[in-house]
């Protein structure tokens, strides 16, 4: 674990930066940057708020975690599940139940809607909220 922690978070591999690599390592789950700060706190892990935030940031500017920017626009983070690549995210919104997808769809558009206005190194994210089938069950049993 070690080794792939140090390689999510690229060459400057510091304890604080392990540490938060490995906290991610036991969450399958998005937590915000202030939840991992308070697990790793809990753990007796002396991590400065900030440094949580670099640790992130590195990580996900090496693909090896995603991020989720939620509709009042907080970031979330987990581990990549899909490995490193490019996907998207159906995320729900009552039990947070989240599923990776590629969409072959959006590449192409995107690429041609980049092209077409002279941009190129083109990039973006998409994530799809809504509710699940669970969700959707559970709520007709609780009106009834």
């Amino acid at each position: 674990m070690a080794t792939e922690a140090r390689r999510a978070i690229g060459e400057r591999s510091t304890r604080q930066r392990t540490a938060v690599a490995a906290v991610l390592q036991e969450v399958d789950d998005f937590r915000s940057a202030q939840d991992l700060h308070q697990m790793l706190r809990r753990k007796g892990e002396r991590v400065g708020l900030a440094t949580v935030y670099r640790s992130l940031r590195a990580m996900a500017d090496a693909g090896d975690i995603d991020i989720l920017v939620t509709a009042d626009g907080e970031s979330l983070y987990r581990r990549c599940g899909q490995g490193a690549g490019h996907h998207h995210h159906l995320v729900c919104r009552g039990c947070g139940l989240t599923i990776e997808i590629s969409a072959p769809a959006v590449e192409r558009w995107a690429s041609t809607v980049a092209v077409d206005h002279g941009f190129t190194d083109a990039q973006h994210t998409l994530d799809i909220f809504g509710t699940c089938q669970d969700c959707v069950d559970q709520e007709a049993a609780q009106a009834r």
